[in-house]
């Protein structure tokens, strides 16, 4: 089993979005928020993993992809657009953007 250490958010962050990025490459990529202060977030996503993560709704994810030299931003997708909704008579979750990364024109 792999223990994963989160960083919670900050108990100011009230209205927090369950989000969902589906990395739909074939490569290792790695995702960040950097945009939310007093908070680390970064975690490794396998090609067509489906990731769940909390989120406050000013939140940017950053896609990574990792390179021959380092990591290169390849996109900036706000954590809006990847919010689901989880019904509340049944536990299915509902996306109500659903993405993936070959939906996404990268940033240059």
């Amino acid at each position: 089993m792999i223990t994963q250490l989160l960083t919670p958010l900050p108990d100011y962050y009230t209205q927090k979005n369950l989000c969902c990025y589906v990395n739909g490459t074939t490569k290792v990529i790695v995702v960040r928020i950097t945009n939310v202060p007093d908070w680390y977030f970064e975690r490794v996503v396998f090609p067509d993993e489906r990731f769940l993560f909390e989120a406050p709704s000013a939140a940017k994810l950053e896609i990574h992809q990792l390179t021959d030299t380092g990591t290169t931003i390849s996109d900036i997708i706000s954590c809006n657009y990847l919010r689901i909704e989880q019904k509340s008579s049944t536990s299915k979750l509902i996306e109500s953007n659903p993405i993936n990364s070959s939906q996404i024109t990268s940033v240059s």
